[in-house]
């Protein structure tokens, strides 16, 4: 009955009534930037976009009112009109952190629990939750906020050893606080966070331990706070504790018609609870500092919330020592790149401790491209049978119709798992389960159904139809991207079923590629070259502009052409040349940001061609780390903060050790390349160099170079590959896998 309600005349006469724009005619008009797909946008996508703008919108209500408040580090960044991150908010829609997303996660490696750490020390225990604060003040006034600092005032790294942790220094006319938050396993098999608290100063103070009603991404609401019976602890909104190791000496409380507690903390009422409607109850536990004494403390977070969240059993007894052993490792003479990458191996053992998530905060949810392009180097640096549990759950996400279901509406889902789990196959030497390759061979099935119809244009017969872009190559379209990664999927998993002897399976899946390819080249090829300029778009009816990176998923990773494909170095070459700021990517579509996986993606392709250029862009890419080793989804260009995404990025991790893995061993069709991108700087001391064992389509090698002697051991599954040595400054040698021992020969 509601259906055959005329809901356009309605809608359209409630607009005209109340004055405002008809919200149909205005669909309708946005519709036309795009091309007509099935879904306009993945409901995942518009759910999280609803909850990230509700954030917002509380943000937009609370913030700018209360700037008396001490707020975290983006807001006191982001609102200061003298500060560059200033953004303008007159007309905003909702205020979000658009200038410094930036966190880092601390946790174990068998609890999918990821409380994070912001730039000034700001502790988020729970998921999306409240934070802790901590702060110098002084009798005589004076005070040490670390959110209010300047960068030059606060230092904070990565500690890898023996577990994850984030050290945060601050320094200010005399005044000194050190924070180095963790997370530690408990006896009952549960673990709570821990901030070891040093403070001194030149003056008697109160080191204050701060209950805050926000965390990086904006306001998160506080309506009760309570101390309980023995003064150690605080109880927040009944979802955890934070434990004090010893009696504070004072403690304060505020709601929100009071304002923020650091505006009370003169006064001497001692409250036991706070309880807000607002949501903004605050609290404060003081204790007593004297001038040149250093006092020390120690905070914990119960972590019971997330716990009971869990839906599978978490494995708090893994020890970070162990479940980094035998994994690939790096050495180098460049400790910054040696520790990006030992950081980036943490972060992706992290992320994957049960289902394999992209970020540990605003990120925290499956999808298969991030999935599969973070699985590629967990597979490669030797930590298969995690992976192989990641892959196991594959078939349970795939609808009956085939499809790879993360997000309704991008087609790429379904190529990407097809190569992925050929490419487990080929590196680990391992058959691929039943389940799976059943799960597989609907999935290929599905790629072939999906496509436009043989009467279609014939810039888009026989491509996957119009989608939404989750790379953000720009509104719906016939993305490239889709069917590159529908042809590499096929091929790669048409070798698999033919060196396990299925060969009708094979040999469907080679004609399924041959398809698709056929549809591609006369796709690309029906494109003017005044539009095209001998490159690749992202799509038959698009411009050259910066959603062609898109396209160059076409070498690097799936190596569907051989290296320097003309147009292919074309579409990096404009890439390079209209789309960078800062040494890095910059995609202007969404992220707005300086991107450091598609960077590293293009500094890949540049190395494939045997271009030099792909160092500079390495080093851009670490250049752009934050102080902890990480990336986030994208970097703002003069703030260099996050400005998109998660501020700790999986996928932008994945590439860096894949980029680390590929200067010293690069696969490509007919063999290994060794060597190719190690920078002349690696070499300069004549220290020793090494990386692995990694694992290849033809088993697993370690490389080390020691001066002119490069020393290779391996575990082959066969004969081995044809080796050629390309260590950029020396002659390229040509070698057979049985020798280990080359001296190499400067040009």
């Amino acid at each position: 009955m509601l259906r055959c309600l005329p809901w356009n005349f309605l809608v359209k006469h409630a607009a005209r009534r109340y004055g405002v724009l008809d919200p149909a005619t205005l669909l309708a008009r946005m519709r036309r930037f795009s091309q007509p797909s099935e879904v306009a946008e993945p409901l995942e996508l518009l759910r999280a976009g609803i909850i990230f703008h509700a954030r917002g919108l509380v943000n937009a209500r609370a913030i700018q009112h209360n700037l008396d408040w001490v707020w975290p580090y983006w807001v006191e960044r982001q609102f200061n009109p003298a500060d560059p991150s200033f953004v303008p908010r007159a007309f905003s829609f909702s205020h979000i952190n658009l200038t410094h997303r930036n966190w880092t996660a601390v946790g174990l490696p068998g609890l999918p629990i990821y409380p994070i750490v912001d730039p000034r020390g700001l502790v988020t225990p729970l998921h999306d939750g409240w934070s802790l604060d901590f702060w110098i003040v002084t009798d005589g006034g004076r005070r040490l906020l670390p959110s209010k600092l300047d960068d030059a005032a606060v230092s904070q790294r990565l500690r890898l050893s023996p577990t994850l942790e984030v050290v945060t220094t601050c320094e200010k006319e005399g005044l000194h606080l050190e924070l180095a938050t963790r997370m530690v396993p408990t006896e009952s098999g549960s673990a709570e966070v821990c901030t070891e608290v040093s403070a001194t100063s030149n003056e008697d103070g109160w080191v204050v331990v701060a209950v805050r009603p926000y965390n990086p991404e904006g306001v998160q609401f506080i309506e009760r706070i309570e101390l309980d019976a023995t003064a150690n602890a605080f109880r927040v909104n009944e979802e955890a504790s934070v434990r004090l190791e010893e009696r504070p000496d004072s403690i304060r409380m505020a709601h929100y018609a009071e304002g923020d507690v650091d505006l009370n903390a003169s006064e001497k009422i001692e409250p036991h609870e706070v309880n807000c409607r607002v949501g903004m109850a605050t609290a404060a536990a003081l204790f007593r500092l004297r001038a040149q004494s250093p006092r020390e403390l120690k905070v914990s977070v119960t972590l019971e919330r997330d716990f009971k969240s869990l839906a599978t059993a978490a494995n708090t007894r893994l020890t970070w020592r162990e479940a980094v052993q035998d994994t690939a490792e790096l050495v180098l003479p460049d400790e910054r790149m040696q520790f990006l990458y030992a950081a980036a191996v943490r972060t992706l053992i992290l992320l994957s401790a049960d289902e394999l998530v992209p970020g540990p905060y605003t990120y925290r949810r499956f999808w298969f491209r991030d999935a599969c392009l973070m699985l590629h180097p967990l597979i490669a640096i030797g930590q298969i049978d995690r992976a192989e549990r990641i892959l196991a759950s594959f078939p349970s996400r795939q609808n009956h119709a085939g499809y790879f279901l993360s997000q309704e509406g991008e087609w790429d889902s379904n190529g990407q798992v097809l190569w992925i789990a050929a490419r487990f196959a080929e590196l680990s030497g391992r058959r691929l389960s039943r389940e799976l390759e059943l799960s597989l061979r609907k999935g290929m099935r599905w790629l072939a159904k999906k496509r436009c119809p043989a009467n279609a244009p014939m810039a888009t017969r026989g491509l996957l139809p119009a989608g939404f872009s989750a790379e953000h190559l720009g509104p719906n379209d016939y993305y490239y991207w889709d069917d590159f990664w529908a042809c590499g999927g096929l091929k790669a998993m048409a070798g698999y079923w033919r060196k396990n002897g299925d060969t009708a399976m094979a040999d469907d899946a080679e004609t399924l590629a041959a398809d698709y390819t056929r549809s591609l080249e006369a796709s690309i090829a029906s494109i003017p070259v005044s539009r095209s300029k001998g490159a690749i778009p992202a799509a038959p009816g698009r411009r050259m502009d910066a959603g062609a990176i898109g396209s160059m998923v076409a070498d690097y990773p799936l190596q569907l052409y051989p290296p320097s494909e003309s147009r292919l170095a074309k579409t990096a070459q404009f890439l390079i040349g209209s789309c960078f700021q800062r040494g890095g990517f910059f995609q202007e579509m969404i992220h707005s940001g300086i991107n450091a996986y598609l960077t590293l993606d293009l500094a890949q392709t540049l190395l494939r061609a045997g271009d030099p250029r792909f160092a500079a862009l390495l080093r851009s890419v670490a250049e752009l780390a934050s102080p902890t080793g990480q990336w986030p989804e994208a970097i703002h260009p003069q703030t260099l903060g996050g400005c998109m995404g998660d501020g700790q990025h999986g996928w932008a991790a994945a590439e860096w050790i894949m980029m680390m893995r590929n200067c010293f061993v690069r696969e490509e069709v007919d063999g290994l390349v060794i060597g190719s991108g190690i920078l002349p700087e690696w070499l300069a001391g004549g220290s020793e160099i090494s990386f692995g064992p990694t694992h290849t389509a033809w088993g697993s090698i370690t490389v080390r170079l020691e001066g002119q002697e490069l020393m290779l051991s391996t575990q082959w599954r066969g004969d081995g590959p044809h080796i050629k040595i390309a260590v950029p400054g020396f002659l390229v040698i040509e070698a057979d896998p049985s020798v280990c021992r080359f001296q190499l020969q400067k040009l």
